[in-house]
């Protein structure tokens, strides 16, 4: 059976990747300028992420929300749901956790529906860290085949931002807690009886009637 230690590891460490997906998901440091020609400004630099972009120009950084989200690419919709869907299967995976941690009584002390729920919390934070890995690898694809096209022109070309980095740590941490949180939440193995199939305990073998025992001088 799972201890107490490891549950509550996994689920700060899945709890830490969550926060951490949130930064990722709300940071307009997905993309930022490749400086690969002469035509851009050096002291310009443009960040891009899934809900906004910033132009930092001498120390200052403007940044603007699309327009319209409608009206980006297919792939920025699909990264943008994803990002959120993991982001609230993290928060339902945390109340479930918190239920089904050992150290809790939200249940009283029915180890075994605890240990279903801590279960199911661990497996929910690694769909979590699924989900949130699939758009940080699709950005970091796209910006590394665009950057490497030669179709593309100069100032079009982008390179990975910090927050890909960080997207990539977070999702480790939410697919090792919820790893860790479901493998320390074991189910109770039932006592074994210790009464035999005749329902005595450790019968002692009868005597032979009728021949006396005996005794040693």
């Amino acid at each position: 059976m799972g201890t107490t230690g490891l549950q509550v590891t996994g689920l700060l460490l899945a709890v830490l990747g969550w926060v951490g997906g949130a930064l990722v998901c709300a940071a307009p440091f997905w993309r930022v300028s490749a400086f690969v020609g002469d035509e851009l400004v050096v002291s310009e630099v443009l960040w891009e992420g899934l809900w906004m972009s910033c132009l930092s120009q001498f120390g200052r950084m403007q940044c603007k929300t699309y327009d319209s989200g409608l009206a980006l690419a297919g792939g920025a919709q699909l990264c943008r749901a994803l990002t959120v869907l993991a982001l609230l299967l993290c928060l339902f995976a945390l109340l479930l956790g918190v239920i089904g941690l050992k150290c809790t009584h939200c249940l009283g002390d029915t180890q075994g529906p605890k240990a279903r729920l801590a279960r199911a919390a661990g497996v929910l934070f690694v769909l979590a860290g699924l989900f949130f890995l699939i758009p940080v690898c699709w950005t970091a694809y796209s910006v590394v085949r665009e950057f490497y096209d030669p179709n593309v022109p100069p100032p079009l070309k982008r390179e990975l931002g910090p927050a890909l980095y960080l997207g990539w740590g977070t999702a480790v941490l939410m697919l090792a807690g919820g790893a860790i949180l479901n493998a320390a939440s074991a189910p109770p193995e039932p006592r074994p009886s210790n009464t035999n199939a005749g329902g005595r305990n450790n019968p002692q073998p009868p005597h032979a009637e009728g021949k006396p025992e005996k005794e040693y001088v």
